[in-house]
């Protein structure tokens, strides 16, 4: 059983050696990984002299980096944590029991349900921040999920495999897990405790920057995932506009006989022309999508028998 720890860093110095220490205590037969992500410091000389195996990163952004450990990287389970130490390592054993039970087939470590994460973390507006991007992906597949942004993961080979990576930032984790629920993986969350980074070493998150950027990634695969329901939202607002400008016109007209208001009138056709060519995308984009949704499941098989061909080998 080969076991991969994944610790994607960015000037870690201070906190990557002792947390290549507790993964090792807690998993000695695992490859620990460390991305560096062109640090300026000696996150990966440190790590080096800690006995994990160093890799470089050039462009920068997590997801980059995520990008390159799952396409690099060969193992049975992967775990993927931070290099800050704010994720203890003690826990891994709870995240890895469903992925060899094939209970799951993505674990997180789930910060917000025990309130460790409420009581550590001191960066302002990142609570509302995680409950406003976890009730929009809840909301939008009927999911109760209770910590969407946390870097705490582990994961199956077939999901590493399979994880089309896009994002180039921090929005890494919303990718994963609204890919996870729009492809019916198996997914699990576990309660861990979470630590707030030790003084002296500094967060590489911009609250509103990163927020934006997490909310524009939500709005995009929104619109790739759920075409219909995305363009049927945007048909139905065009049409109450369309009604809102047309009413009155077509009131007028009734007793008249004549139109005085051509500017609402020609505002009008426009916007309901709008709704029925977004509604009309929304169709043509959802047969798109089910059937990209038939070649995943397809290309899903396909890795299966890759993987059972490569155990038999091996």
């Amino acid at each position: 059983m080969r076991i991969a720890v994944l610790l994607p860093c960015y000037n870690e110095e201070q906190t990557i050696g002792a947390v290549i220490e507790d993964f090792r205590k807690e998993l000695p037969d695992a490859d620990i990984y460390v991305y560096d992500n062109n640090s300026k410091d000696r996150t990966s000389e440190v790590a080096r002299q800690h006995g994990a195996i160093v890799k470089k990163e050039f462009r920068q952004g997590k997801g980059h980096v995520v990008r390159s450990m799952f396409r690099d990287i060969d193992a049975d389970y992967y775990v993927m944590a931070d290099g800050d130490r704010t994720y203890p390592a003690r826990f891994v054993h709870q995240l890895l029991e469903p992925l060899k039970n094939q209970e799951a087939n993505i674990v997180i470590g789930d910060r917000l349900s025990n309130g460790t994460y409420v009581e550590e973390n001191k960066r302002k507006f990142h609570n509302l921040g995680n409950n406003m991007v976890r009730g929009l992906i809840n909301f939008l597949y009927k999911s109760d999920l209770k910590d969407i942004m946390t870097g705490y993961r582990a994961f199956d080979r077939l999901f590493v495999k399979s994880m089309p990576v896009m994002s180039p930032g921090f929005e890494i984790e919303t990718e994963m897990t609204i890919h996870t629920l729009d492809k019916r993986f198996m997914i699990k969350e576990i309660p861990i405790e979470y630590k707030d980074r030790p003084e002296g070493s500094e967060s590489k998150l911009n609250t509103l920057s990163d927020g934006y950027k997490v909310l524009n990634k939500i709005f995009t695969l929104f619109k790739e995932y759920k075409p219909m329901l995305f363009f049927s939202f945007w048909s139905i607002l065009f049409l109450v506009f369309g009604l809102i400008a047309g009413v009155p016109v077509i009131i007028e007209f009734w007793e008249t006989g004549f139109i005085d208001k051509i500017p609402s009138a020609i505002l009008a056709v426009g916007l309901v022309i709008l709704s029925v060519l977004s509604f009309a995308c929304g169709l043509i984009l959802d047969t798109v999508a089910a059937n990209f949704k038939k070649q995943f499941e397809w290309e899903l098989n396909k890795i299966k028998q890759d993987m059972k061909v490569q155990d038999y080998e091996s």
